[in-house]
């Protein structure tokens, strides 16, 4: 998608340089050779997407030209280019909201990082505002729906699972979930649930990883009375219990070997016996399974029945971790903002810009569950309508102590920022084993581009 970038910068060599970069990238460039020229363009044209100023012109400097162009949109990204400051004027310019700096000489592979960064953080604002001011679609409606039960996301990843949702939802096959951890596994198969024949039957769940075998055992098919000690009464197990209605076996994966026998013959025959009882008991169960292991691998080195495996997984349904659908993040944060802050602080109504930053540039190992828990925890802290990156927990205001960078001392602004790179490049080079695309996953750039940066600073 094409989008308007607004190159201010009164050396004609760096503003065509510039220019030809972003209109390979296949963008649109505006150009001014002033700091009174830039704003004024800028004010001509509403749609322009991220600003690059230099910092050092005659007349306006890049810092009055970023505080302008804020009052006129506090929410466009903002770039500036140094080849002089100071770490004064650094800080300076990111209170009033710079999205980065680029220091002289650049290349141009860095410029089309920084550029795909913050047309990035630009659309997520664009998304973050549509949620503030148009609630109305969360609503379920036509393509490229917010909300498809209680799965929020725009993304063609997402949309991909609503709609298999919508197509096995009316069948009685069942189906095998394989997503990493908070992705929202549980949130599909209530959903499969919802819409399907059974929706007026019981909706079921057992956590096969919570419970020991014998429990476990015990939970699935129910016991009779004194079939162990401490069984004062009979029980009904949770295929009894959801009788025309789904079970949901989350944490498949950790079934032991010995269970998974007695689990198959019941997803066959849909007829078990009670523990410690004799006479067969009938069900009509739909079985929605989910976990966060590799099957495949189970299977092939022997920790899990393949005659199980392929009962369960007549419909695979995958979920993408968030860092594989970022485009979602503003919706999630906003539509957690909305579900929480009446009851933790009221007062807050969204996300300011840079602290929605943080939120595109983090991993997010623990998916879904943990953007709502971090949600949570900067409402509490938060200070007016928006929570700010003073709110924020600590591992998004520093990736973690383990990633905490050393600043140099007596050092220029460009020489800092370089050797923070190099930093920040080699722990995640470390913590990858050595690897290049893992490297490059953790710090969220293309391989290409990671090949630069280490020949740059002699890491290998």
């Amino acid at each position: 998608m094409s989008s308007t970038i607004l190159i201010i910068d009164d050396n004609e060599t760096i503003r065509e340089g510039l220019a030809h970069t972003i209109k390979r990238m296949g963008h649109t460039a505006l150009k001014a050779s002033s700091g009174v020229g830039g704003v004024e363009l800028f004010r001509q044209n509403p749609g322009v997407a991220f600003v690059i100023s230099d910092l050092k012109m005659d007349g306006m400097d890049g810092v009055e030209v970023l505080r302008q162009i804020k009052d006129m949109d506090p929410n466009v990204p903002t770039m500036i280019i140094t080849g002089f400051g100071t770490v004064e004027t650094a800080v300076e310019a990111m209170k009033l909201g710079a999205f980065d700096f680029l220091t002289k000489p650049f290349a141009p592979e860095l410029v089309r990082l920084k550029v795909e960064r913050a047309l990035e953080l630009s659309k997520a604002h664009r998304d973050n505002s549509r949620l503030q001011a148009h609630n109305q679609y969360l609503q379920e409606e036509s393509e490229g729906r917010y909300r498809f039960a209680d799965l929020i996301g725009g993304s063609e990843v997402m949309s991909k699972v609503f709609r298999t949702i919508e197509k096995i939802a009316r069948t009685d096959s069942s189906v095998f979930v394989w997503g990493e951890s908070g992705t929202g596994k549980e949130l599909v198969a209530r959903a499969i649930h919802n819409l399907g024949k059974r929706k007026d039957g019981p909706f079921i769940k057992v956590n096969c990883g919570a419970l020991t075998e014998t429990l476990l055992e015990s939970e699935l098919f129910g016991h009779e009375k004194g079939a162990f000690t401490g069984a004062i009464k009979s029980k009904l197990g949770r295929f009894e219990l959801a009788h025309e209605g789904t079970l949901f076996l989350d944490e498949i994966g950790d079934v032991p070997p010995s269970m998974q026998v007695k689990l198959l013959r019941a997803l066959q025959e849909q007829e078990f016996e009670r523990v410690g009882g004799e006479q067969p008991v009938k069900v009509d169960v739909r079985v929605i399974s989910a976990t966060n292991k590799d099957l495949d691998k189970e299977v092939a080195e022997g920790r899990f029945r393949e005659d199980l495996y392929y009962r369960l997984h007549i419909i695979p349904v995958t979920l993408p971790p968030l860092r594989d659908r970022r485009e979602d993040i503003s919706l999630l944060v906003q539509h957690f903002i909305e579900k929480l802050a009446p009851r933790t602080n009221p007062e807050v109504t969204g996300i300011a810009d840079d602290a929605l930053g943080r939120f595109m540039a983090y991993g997010w190992p623990g998916n879904v569950r943990e953007l709502e828990n971090v949600i949570e925890q900067s409402l509490v802290f938060a200070e007016g309508k928006q929570i700010g990156v003073g709110a924020l927990p600590a591992v998004l205001q520093t990736q973690g102590d383990e990633e905490r960078l050393e600043v140099p001392k007596e050092m220029s602004l460009p020489d800092i920022l370089e050797d923070l790179e190099r930093q920040l490049i080699l722990k995640a080079f470390h913590k990858a084993g050595g690897v290049k695309t893992e490297t490059a996953r953790l710090l969220g750039i293309k391989t290409s581009a990671l090949y630069y940066k280490l020949d740059k600073y002699g890491i290998s």
